[in-house]
């Protein structure tokens, strides 16, 4: 190329260059798009999110606590000159949620109009892949969502685990509803599972003149209600950017669940164009495939020998059917969905060798593994019992336990009965339990006095939870480090909840059985064997002065035989030096006014007399300065410890008691 044609070049590819930028940035203020499917498509995606050979849009695949994102390629401009107010805009998209469970799932997705495509701080689970705990309803996150969420999280002030909702720059909505639709015909509500594996569309408006967001679903093959799910009224020209994305985010949690985007259309100070639903991908198919296509195949050319064979076949798998017998009674069939098969559980651990043995408490051994058809990642107690009767009440306890779903508890997903064995399914928890950090065992780092005091409100909120704001009153019954596991963000989890009242049916009702682990049990349960929240708050308080100090409640190695925590706490607040009680592998890098108030608190609660001990919700309000702890003397509360311990027979209440790894009860009724 000549010297002289360089520059001409060189110009030309600028202006190129510069006008397809420009295009992007000034598309027009009636611009639209349609898909149906993303065959040819030209978006922006990321994390786990792929286009399916056959066009889907799937935005996760199934993998545990994973996020994705796809995007619009092009900014469009929402900002209409002069005066920079957000202008109408219109979209509809076709859905479907695939979860390995027909009733469970985790967690959900949104459609997103946001400044950038980068989600690289967002968090998985609850967050759905748009922002994190910190940024969490920043007005400087500058996003508009409309969340299909499959999970109720109480943080969020969620209506419900199947629910639509209306978010800006969070994950509180202005606005939500049940998931579902007004039929045209009676103007009555229909309810929809987002979880249902079937295909759904959604319409969603924004109407600058009025600052209205309307929010419409239905079935796939059901037009457009008249009626909308729900309507909001927010100005979007303080959320929205002059220029932004609009796209689609989701996440996981621990179950494995698909999200799935069959076709999208959008337009600015317009109606969303009509997606064509006949040319629409489908969906895959969810669980194993039938047998029944293999069999319409086979049989028709099956001969005498094959049928031998066959029957040769179908002897052998009895025979092996037998390995896998399980225990069934017809009152289990209410409880279907969550008992798992004692294959499944026997694959899983390979038999259960001790390879998978996590480790051994006082009602059985912990294994782990994975489930080999929702490669989920389990926990599973074997436990050896002889109980029968109250079984079906035991069972009915731990599948309604099973329902609960709080941030700082471990779930029971299930269970299987074979024999003289009993198998409880939990979520796992890799990082294993609170006193290996504690006390440094397994090579764990010692607990930062940050971190403890997340772990500390993070149990006193689940709780509250169990205590107060369930359908009904759940009592653990053995609140201890080593029950409190660790999840990957360093969240404190409240597991092993329900064998306490297996192996009650057992106890003779004439014997007194105290359930719990020595140093945890309150003083009443003594001559009452009774446990109510207030005995929760006793262990609770022990579990406050232990995290604190970094002490067990009993220390067995001192010479005075047993020197008790509590006593040896309030023997320092009397003595003026509370402090050093302090766990001193802190090596002072802790927050004063918390340990104090974790110190004080936790003796509160630990108080021999239950009338004097606070409740959960008391609990909360103490934690997160809401109020201030009622005036304490020191000596007053040695008085009582004294006196209970000498005259309430504290020694018989131990010597009664049943040191255990996993307890919890179910009050039937309400509160």
């Amino acid at each position: 190329m000549s010297s002289e044609t360089k520059p001409v070049s060189m110009l030309l590819q600028l202006i190129i260059f510069l006008s397809l930028n420009l295009a992007a940035f000034t598309s027009g203020d009636d611009h639209q798009f349609v898909y149906s499917g993303f065959s040819n498509n030209d978006l922006v995606v990321d994390g786990t999110t792929t286009i399916t050979s056959n066009g889907l849009l799937e935005l996760t695949n199934g993998t545990d606590l994973q996020q994705g994102h796809a995007f619009y390629p092009t900014p469009l401009r929402f900002a209409r000159s002069p005066n920079g107010t957000v202008q109408s805009f219109s979209t509809s998209f076709v859905f479907a949620i695939l979860s390995v469970y027909t009733d469970l799932s985790a967690h959900g997705m949104a459609f997103v109009v946001a400044p950038s495509r980068n989600f690289s701080g967002a968090l998985p689970e609850q967050y759905l892949g748009l922002t994190d705990i910190q940024n969490n309803g920043n007005t400087s996150n500058h996003f508009f969502a409309v969340e299909l969420d499959t999970i109720q999280n109480k943080e969020f002030d969620d209506l419900n685990a199947n629910h639509a909702g209306a978010n800006v720059n969070g994950l509180k909505s202005l606005k939500s509803s049940s998931a579902g639709y007004y039929a045209d015909e009676d103007g009555i509500f229909r309810n929809l599972s987002l979880i249902s594996r079937e295909a759904m569309q959604v319409w969603i408006d924004y109407d600058d003149r009025v600052s209205g967001i309307t929010v419409t679903m239905a079935p796939l093959k059901v037009a457009r209600p008249l009626k909308p799910l729900f309507t909001a009224t927010y100005n979007l020209t303080s959320v929205v950017t002059d220029v932004a994305y609009v796209g689609f985010s989701s996440a996981t949690g621990t179950i494995n669940t698909r999200h799935y985007v069959l076709g999208w259309s959008f337009s600015m100070n317009g109606s969303a164009p009509a997606i064509d639903t006949a040319r629409l991908p489908k969906l895959p198919r969810m669980g194993p495939k039938a047998l029944s296509k293999v069999l319409d195949i086979v049989l028709p050319i099956a001969t005498a020998t094959f049928v031998l064979a066959v029957g040769t076949v179908v002897l052998l798998l009895i025979r092996r059917h037998l390995k896998y017998a399980e225990l069934r009674e017809a009152w289990e069939v209410e409880f279907g969905p969550h008992r798992f098969s004692y294959k499944d559980l026997f694959n899983a651990m390979e038999g259960f060798k001790d390879k998978h043995l996590l480790g051994i408490g006082g009602f059985g051994r912990v294994y782990k593994g994975i489930l080999p058809v929702s490669k989920l990642e389990v926990a599973v107690k074997r436990v050896f019992h002889d109980s029968k009767q109250g079984m079906k009440e035991f069972i009915a306890e731990i599948v309604s336990i099973g329902r609960i779903q709080h941030r700082n508890l471990v779930r029971v997903l299930g269970y299987c009965r074979r024999r003289g064995e009993l198998f409880l399914v939990y979520e796992y928890m890799p990082n294993g339990s609170v006193d290996k950090y504690l006390y440094g065992k397994q090579g764990k780092p010692i607990l930062s006095w940050a971190n403890r005091w997340h772990i500390i409100k993070g149990i006193a909120s689940c709780l509250f939870y169990l205590h107060e704001e369930w359908e009904k009153v759940v009592i653990h019954r053995d609140i201890k480090p080593s029950n409190v596991l660790v999840d990957s963000e360093m969240n404190g989890r409240l597991g092993d909840f329900g064998l306490a009242r297996l192996y009650d049916h057992d106890t003779d009702p004439q014997t007194t059985h105290v359930v719990g682990t020595i140093g945890y049990l309150a003083p009443e349960l003594g001559h009452t064997s009774k446990a109510t929240p207030l005995t929760d708050v006793f262990a609770f308080g022990m579990f406050l002065l232990e995290i604190t100090c970094g002490q067990r409640p009993i220390n067995e190695s001192s010479q005075d035989s047993q020197c008790m925590l509590v006593d040896w706490v309030l023997g320092h607040w009397i003595n003026g030096s509370l402090l050093e009680t302090v766990d001193s592998r802190l090596q002072g890098n802790y927050d004063i006014d918390e340990a104090c108030l974790a110190l004080k608190l936790g003796l509160l609660c630990s108080h021999p007399f239950s009338n004097q001990r606070p409740t959960m919700r008391q609990v909360m309000q103490y934690l997160d300065g809401e109020m201030p702890l009622p005036e304490m003397a020191p000596t007053d509360m040695r008085f009582h410890m004294m006196t209970i311990m000498e005259n309430e027979g504290f020694d018989d209440y131990i010597t009664g008691s049943t040191a255990s790894n996993g307890t919890a009860t179910v009050l039937s009724g309400g509160r």
